[in-house]
């Protein structure tokens, strides 16, 4: 039988599991067998760099904070090694990084995840992964709105210059 120390200390890891699925609009599970110290050294700078948290964590503490929760689908894939990366802001960091580290590790392997408190597939996390960083997306977005106004302003400029075509020549000589 555990002591009431030990048991408190698992009731509170649990308890910090919950508030960080709860607290994520993004994660994916994946199973880190086979990675070096300086491999995982690199993928965790990596994720902290994103603003992905990272931790390895025993399947059982996992399975009783998703127990009850829309996430409870997870359980499936809690066998063997187990870390947890998770975003609170990035849909896409944690999937891009890992899917991209799991390509060159044989051995890493992606089990699952879940988008807005719903579990999804290797294959949608895979597509996830795929997808640009928020910023690109920003930044074509950006684009898309800016266009339109840069064209009206030029054929603004356009009408302007040719109504003023004699009076900037003259301007110009003086």
């Amino acid at each position: 039988m555990p002591s009431v120390k030990v048991l408190e200390a698992k009731k509170a890891e649990v308890a910090a599991i919950a508030e960080r699925l709860q607290g994520a609009c993004a994660g994916v599970i994946v199973d880190y067998k086979g990675i070096n110290v300086a491999d995982d050294t690199a993928l965790r700078k990596e994720l902290r760099e994103a603003g992905v948290e990272y931790t390895v964590s025993k399947n059982t503490m996992i399975e009783l904070a998703i127990k009850d929760t829309s996430l409870e689908g997870l359980s499936s894939c809690l066998a063997g090694t187990t870390a947890l990366a998770t975003s609170k802001d990035d849909y896409v960091a944690a999937a891009r990084i890992l899917c991209k580290f799991a390509s060159t590790h044989k051995d890493f392997t992606v089990k699952s995840g879940f988008l807005d408190g719903e579990v999804i597939s290797v294959e949608k996390v895979d597509s996830l992964a795929k997808l640009p960083s928020r910023e690109v997306l920003l930044a074509t977005v950006c684009n898309v709105f800016n266009a339109p106004i840069a064209s009206f302003a030029r054929a603004v400029q356009a009408i302007v210059d040719k109504q003023n075509g004699g009076d900037t020549a003259e301007a110009a000589a003086e």
